[in-house]
């Protein structure tokens, strides 16, 4: 597996190395060593799926609140999602800023996401499935996001119109660049 890093601090992207036959083909998608050769130190406590019916749903922004901050390294393994990452470390040289990407069945790319990032996605296809692995429990009581259409860091959906969104992701509120922000 190859790790590259993207545009944002710590964020990378994670590009598995199919070794193909006949039968098709094996591939490592977790290497703990890989990682720390790579500056990542991820311990893998919960691993979480995620399907969604239909294309146009959009899940996010979401993130957990310290002390309970997680990494994540998320992988589409049926259909196709953009995933999309914001940097809300308030101490980050990227704070602010987000990045997207096209995970898929077909592309086999995983991305990390480091702690103190939202997290969130847009199917692109029916039937897609996600994978998570985190680096820390779901706690409920430390659960937060901000808002998937917030104009300070204005997104560039892929799908704009008729998206499929729960009612807690429509309540997120905006992000005030000047006062909002996880230190961790």
């Amino acid at each position: 597996m190859f790790v590259k890093p993207i545009p944002l601090h710590q964020a990378a992207l994670i590009e598995m190395e199919p070794i193909q036959d006949s039968r098709g083909f094996f591939a490592r998608s977790f290497c703990k060593k890989t990682l720390a050769d790579h500056g990542i130190s991820f311990d893998v406590v919960q691993s979480n799926m995620a399907f969604n019916h239909s294309k146009a749903t959009l899940r996010g922004m979401h993130f957990q609140l310290p002390p309970y901050c997680e990494d994540k390294i998320v992988s589409c393994f049926q259909g196709s999602i953009y995933d999309v990452i914001i940097d809300l470390n308030r101490q980050s040289p990227t704070f602010g800023k987000w990045f997207g990407i096209t995970l898929s069945q077909e592309n086999r790319l995983s991305l990390y996401v480091p702690k103190g990032f939202a997290h969130g996605y847009l199917t692109l296809t029916d039937h897609a499935a996600i994978h998570y692995m985190v680096s820390e429990y779901y706690s409920p009581s430390h659960e937060s996001g901000v808002r998937f259409d917030d104009e300070v860091f204005g997104i560039d959906w892929p799908v704009k119109d008729d998206l499929i969104i729960s009612e807690k992701d429509r309540k997120w509120k905006n992000f005030d660049l000047g006062r909002d922000g996880i230190i961790f």
